[in-house]
Formats: structure tokens, C-alpha cells, sequence
């Protein structure tokens, strides 16, 4: 298990790909505040 091993985020990066291990990109949450303040804006 290292970079060989297309499974672990080491050999996602050493492959330059992406997967469950290692995603694109982290998908942020909108907070508690702002759903409150959208639905407060209608």
C-alpha cells in the first residue's frame, strides 16, 4: 500500500486521479444563518 496502489490517496496523487479517497473538490455547506436569512429574504 503506497503509491502503487491506486486505492490509497497516495496512489490517487501519484496517478493523478480522483475518487472517494480523494475528491475534486470539498463541497461547502451553506450554514444554520444563511438558510435562515435566504428564507427571511421572501
Amino acid at each position: 500500500m503506497g503509491k502503487g496502489d491506486k486505492k490509497t490517496r497516495r496512489g490517487k496523487i501519484a496517478n493523478k486521479s480522483y475518487g472517494a479517497r480523494r475528491p475534486k473538490g470539498i463541497k461547502k455547506k451553506p450554514s444554520v444563518e444563511e438558510k435562515i436569512s435566504i428564507k427571511n429574504k421572501k
